[in-house]
């Protein structure tokens, strides 16, 4: 008998800099979204169980576009990024439009998912190999402390965009393990160099190597995962108290905290995959281009769900 593992769909933000609900975006050549073709190479690869972590207001739509389509074909829970479960009450975070952060997103996750499980955000396209590595992953976890979760990780030249920067994690791996991660603006320069600015602003900006190690916060963890990001929310909360309308409760954060603390390791799960999304709304063309060959070429099927 197989292991159960989930996938989870980080689908909150708002999409600010694409300008409306990206996640829902058509992109395949028959009206698909991304996040169609995230759901259908996490199938192939084993997952049998997806969560949609979502605004609650966007419930509706988002069932009745890709929660119907793919229904019938794996295992789908729904939960909602609401800023009812912070430790301590805020009264500047009650009326916060803006999503908390990651972290608390996947907290919010803690009802539905009760088995090792990946997570990823909805408007990124990663690849079928990323996804088979994962679920290979998972399905060996072992829960025990220290825990080893896991994080698959892109080459820098996969995930850039021609058309601005891209907000993605620079890695440092010691002998296969998250050792470092510094969270930057990444983009080409005009002179062909690549350039992290970090969003750390007491970091100096650095230049990376196209086969450098990026985060694409597709993190694979076991479900101890929640009470450690539970247990350190009232920290940040009273850290952040003066700027609780814009801080956020990071993944990246909470995992080097217990990296730090022995609580975990982080294994990293090297793929060739190339990344597409659309960061930009002139990103649209080339997503929508290549998805249409790799449909052409037979990576995919003319119909996913038939």
């Amino acid at each position: 008998m197989k292991k159960d593992i989930t996938l989870v769909i980080l689908a909150a933000g708002m999409g600010s800099r694409f300008g409306g609900l990206k996640q829902i975006e058509p992109m395949g050549p028959n009206g698909e979204f991304i996040i169609d073709y995230s759901i259908y190479d996490a199938i192939k690869a084993g997952f049998n169980k997806v969560v949609f972590l979502i605004k609650e207001e966007n419930y509706e739509i988002f069932k009745e576009t890709i929660g119907a389509r793919v229904e019938p074909h794996i295992n789908v829970e729904y939960a909602f990024q609401k800023n009812d479960n912070v430790p301590i009450f805020k009264e500047e975070l009650k009326d916060r439009v803006k999503p908390l952060g990651t972290a608390h997103a996947i907290l919010c996750c803690k009802d539905k998912v009760h088995e090792p499980f990946m997570i990823i955000n909805a408007d990124d396209f990663y690849g079928s190999d990323a996804f088979e590595k994962g679920a290979e992953f998972l399905r060996n976890i072992k829960e025990e402390t220290p825990h080893t979760y896991g994080m698959v990780g892109y080459l820098v030249k996969n995930t850039i965009t021609e058309n601005g920067r891209v907000k993605r994690g620079v890695c440092n791996v010691e002998d296969g393990y998250l050792d470092s991660l510094v969270e930057s603006s990444v983009g080409r320069e005009e002179d062909g160099t690549i350039t992290a600015i970090p969003l750390d602003e007491s970091l100096k900006q650095f230049t990376v190597s196209e086969d450098d190690t990026v985060s694409m916060n597709m993190l694979l963890f076991d479900p101890s995962i929640f009470d450690y990001i539970d247990s350190k929310f009232e920290k940040f909360l009273t850290k952040n108290n003066d700027k609780l309308d814009k801080c956020e409760y990071l993944i990246p954060d909470v995992l080097f905290e217990s990296i730090n603390e022995s609580f975990a390791t982080c294994e990293v799960i090297p793929t060739t995959a190339t990344w597409y999304g659309v960061t930009y709304k002139e990103d649209t063309p080339q997503v929508k281009e290549a998805l249409k060959n790799m449909t052409d070429t037979n990576i995919y099927p003319q119909d996913l769900w038939k």
